[in-house]
């Protein structure tokens, strides 16, 4: 029998933005903000309830940004739980994906719900329902499945249908909250005297807006949504950035409008406010309040009610057809890559849905919409999405840092770091917000992601599989134990081995640094394989790799406890990276052939983004092979941390006979710091006898040129450099002194980056 040929399911690309930008509306007008305006404004009174609607859209649009970007670079289902795997692993991805699967399909049941409500009180009120045989509780719970069953068949048929019908519930209902809103100032308008309303502003003072903002901001989640729909959207870098961007900025305009109109709708003195503010007189229905502020804007409360009612019916089943999309995707993500069963990442060959992801996600929805205290868990949900939305702000900051120039981005954010930083303040606080408004949302959270934590450890560690962007092990061999040797203490050193060709010559000019130290040394090798070569055949590279390292472990094994480590990364430098963060590197050591490169790096791919990144002290030699012995070193200097441990590495390199040359270059008499006394701190911070090290200072206009010429006319036997304090990023315009130097010496060279201060700490940790 003829072999079946191998066929690959994929999901259908059927989104255009505009279905895309509504799916997000949908899910954000949903029937939070109808509930939550009462609330808001019992909280924190009329410029309360502006105020959290603005302040909480800002904060939105800032997250939004970060799933904007993320989504650009990282175009495929499955949102945060992709954005997490790439940044933090697989634990933290698969606990990403797991809150959001159970948040969105607990939002689900709640929408659900609150379509059942609100379409049978009204029908209630009209007197049509008389003839149950049961009570109104239990017709509510059949509404709501019968309501959610409906859009989990909607969501099978696949995302052409799921985009078109999820696109007409939710022009519905922006039509119905627009008229909502264009009534309420209109009214005023009219009748300016209900302008007042707005008095007194702030009437429980500024410390209840943070209440009214955490209680509210479930009507701005949503937008995430749109970061699942990675693999079915037309053009995704460009058309998912804009959709998040545009439906966050629609929300908070109409919101701020419904909120206008929700303050204006009763008139000062009205009879039924019993000498109440209107304000007080809203806030005291909570929950539905806002029904009854509407019914009071129309000419007669049938009108509003019916107004309120089918705007709550089409924000709702918008609402739940998004969440059932997002939840579903976000399972199909974890099963794609193994986190969860691989049965979850089955696509119908017919519809090009993920079937047995949705099938999951309706019994989640269908379980809480019956038998859960939906408002407290859907709260709990509320306070998940916070923390993906956290996680994200984290997410953005880490992959831009270390990964930026791997990934063809569609939209990158103004201001970074500032706007994440700032998104990620905001949501601590509004999670404050939430634990005064439901202790139950934080002891379900404390259920639910805990068990997600034993899922993990039990079934996913073992069976998640590899991601282009994971670093993956091949072999590693731990040093044996030398009991003479206090491990804690050893200064760990970590050479990076790029070409076995050269790499004894490499590990023998690092044998004095090591000595000096008395170092426990990695040895690394970063397998270099061809993006087009799949995983599954990345070991047939490694062979060269493993010649290499047994020949260096040959040299120093008998000196010093040495670790050998080879590892594949489709990217050198991030790979190198990791595993200083990994294994807490004290200092790096690199080689580094000489070669000019093309494009925007000054020394090269892999030695720029290294010596950026890496949270440690970074040596990197240039033509140091063989056994040279540097009798005369010239270390060209300006101050600083870098300068210092310049000096260091040279007093280390050079012969136990050499001299030091401590070299600075003034462009006109009196300029530049004093090089004495820089000079002689070092020479007693690091105990030089008297005669090793000395100075030497001359006046040109050339820095570079009068480096190279003191590098010649001196006869030194190596140069050594501290490297530059500007980022990468400001580079790009202007070569800086080290690198040109580095780049037109031809003479031995060495290049040293101090770890120092805040910035290695950041960068050790992000």
């Amino acid at each position: 029998m003829a072999d079946e040929p191998n066929v690959h399911a994929e999901l259908s690309r059927d989104l255009s933005l505009f279905h895309v930008t509504m799916m997000g509306l949908g899910m954000m007008i949903g029937a939070g903000v109808f509930i939550g305006i009462g609330n808001s404004m019992y909280v924190a009174g009329p410029g309360g309830l502006l105020l959290t609607f603005a302040l909480n859209g800002l904060i939105a649009l800032f997250t939004a940004m970060s799933f904007a970007e993320l989504s650009s670079a990282i175009p495929r289902a499955g949102g945060a739980y992709n954005f997490a795997r790439i940044a933090f692993g697989r634990g933290p991805s698969f606990l990403a994906g797991w809150v959001e699967w159970f948040a969105s399909s607990v939002a689900g049941a709640l929408y659900a719900v609150v379509f059942a409500t609100y379409t049978l009180d009204f029908f209630a009120q009209l007197g049509l329902l008389e003839w149950l045989p049961f009570g109104l509780g239990i017709a509510r719970k059949l509404v709501a499945v019968g309501i959610a069953a409906l859009f989990v068949y909607i969501n099978y048929r696949g995302s052409s249908e799921t985009g078109k019908i999820g696109a007409f519930f939710t022009l519905g209902q922006m039509g119905f909250v627009l008229a909502i809103a264009v009534v309420g100032i209109v009214t005023a308008a009219v009748d300016p005297q209900r302008v007042a309303n707005f008095r007194p502003f702030m009437p429980r003072g500024w410390g209840a807006l943070l209440a009214s903002m955490g209680v509210i901001y479930v009507a701005f989640e949503g937008f995430e949504v749109i970061a699942q729909a990675g693999d079915e959207t037309v053009e995704p870098r460009k058309n998912i950035p804009k959709a998040m961007l545009y439906s966050v900025f629609i929300v908070t305009i109409t919101y701020v409008l419904v909120a206008i109109a929700a303050v204006v709708a009763v008139r000062p003195g009205h009879p039924d406010l019993a000498g109440a503010q209107p304000w007080e007189w809203v806030g005291s229905f909570r929950d539905t309040g806002f029904g009854r502020a509407v019914a009071r804007l129309m000419p007669t409360p049938f009108v509003g009610y019916l107004l309120v009612s089918m705007a709550v019916v089409f924000s709702s089943t918008s609402a739940l057809n998004a969440t059932i999309y997002s939840a579903t995707r976000a399972s199909y993500a974890l099963g794609r890559d193994r986190m969860l069963p691989g049965a979850f990442s089955k696509i119908s060959h017919k519809r090009r849905t993920p079937y047995v992801a949705l099938g999951f996600t309706s019994l989640i929805v269908l379980f809480c919409a019956t038998a859960l205290p939906i408002m407290d868990v859907a709260a709990s949900a509320s306070m998940m999405f916070l923390a993906l939305f956290l996680m994200v702000n984290l997410c953005v900051i880490k992959v831009r840092l270390n990964m930026g120039d791997e990934l063809q981005y569609g939209f990158v954010m103004p201001l970074f770091p500032l706007l994440p930083i700032v998104a990620i303040v905001c949501q601590i606080a509004l999670a404050g917000g939430i634990l005064q408004e439901s202790p139950v949302a934080w002891i379900v959270a404390a259920v639910w992601v805990p068990a997600g934590i034993v899922i993990y450890l039990v079934y996913s560690r073992t069976r998640a599989v590899a991601t282009e962007e994971e670093i993956h092990v091949f072999e590693q061999a731990e040093a044996p134990r030398d009991s003479r040797r206090p491990v804690r203490a050893a200064h760990r050193v970590m050479v990076s081995v790029a070409n076995p060709g050269n790499a004894l010559a490499l590990v023998r000019q690092t044998y004095r640094l090591c000595e000096a130290r008395e170092a426990r040394v990695e040895l690394l090798h970063m397998v270099p394989v061809p993006s087009q070569v799949p995983l599954a055949d990345a070991d047939r590279y490694m062979l060269e790799g493993r010649e290499g390292i047994l020949e260096t472990m040959l040299y120093l094994a008998p000196q010093f406890p040495v670790n050998t480590h080879l590892r594949y990364c489709r990217n050198v430098a991030r790979g190198i990276v990791s595993a200083v963060r990994e294994k807490r590197i004290d200092t790096l050591i690199l080689g580094w052939h000489g070669r000019i490169p093309r494009g925007v790096f000054r020394l090269g791919s892999t030695i720029d983004p290294v010596i950026e990144r890496s949270p440690c002290n970074v040596v990197v030699f240039k033509g140091c092979g063989g056994d040279q012995v540097f009798r005369r070193v010239l270390v060209p200097v300006a101050g600083g941390p870098n300068g210092a441990y310049a000096l260091e590495t040279a007093s280390i390199l050079a012969a136990d006979d050499g001299r030091v040359t401590a070299f600075t270059v003034r462009r006109r008499t009196g300029d530049g710091f004093d090089l004495d006394a820089f000079a002689a701190e070092q020479a007693k911070r690091l105990k030089l006898p008297a005669g090793r090290m000395e100075t030497k200072a001359v006046e040109a206009r050339r820095v570079v040129d009068a480096i190279l010429e003191e590098a010649e006319q001196g006869d030194y036997d190596l140069v050594v450099l501290g490297c530059t304090e500007q980022p990468l990023l400001r580079q790009l315009a202007q070569t800086t002194v080290p690198e040109a130097v580095a780049r037109r010496c031809d003479r031995p060279l060495v290049m040293a980056k101090a770890a120092t201060g805040i910035r290695s700490w950041l960068r050790r940790w992000i």
